[in-house]
């Protein structure tokens, strides 16, 4: 069954090693939570808030060795009072967890986005 997992973090700076670093961190964590192979990975879309463009965020899957998975990034839509400096992930997974048992991760000042989740 492919199901869908979400997650997104915020960096203080728009800087490559700060993007690459937590976009990381937020990856390893979802992996985690998971208990996902990266066989399990499909396809991750990023977005990014357009103060973020030092670098692309999938740079940071593929140096974690997700070298065949598919990975796109987008800007994320410039909404007025919306969240800052944000990077946010979907991945399409294959697994048999229901619905109820994915995680999905809400790090640093995303987590205000999902309350609820975080």
């Amino acid at each position: 069954m492919v199901r869908a997992i979400r997650g997104a973090t915020t960096v203080l700076n728009n800087e490559k090693t700060e993007i690459l670093n937590e976009t990381k961190k937020l990856l390893k964590e979802i992996i985690e939570k998971n208990n996902l192979e990266k066989d399990d990975i499909i396809s991750i879309i990023f977005t990014a808030t357009k103060d973020l463009n030092a670098v692309f965020p999938a740079v940071a899957a593929r140096e974690m060795g997700l070298n065949d998975v598919a990975l796109m990034c987008m800007n994320e839509i410039d909404v007025p009072d919306g969240l800052k400096k944000c990077i946010r992930v979907m991945l399409h997974i294959n697994t048999s967890l229901e619905k109820d048992r994915i995680k999905h991760v809400y790090l640093n000042g995303a987590k205000v986005l999902r309350p609820d989740l975080s």
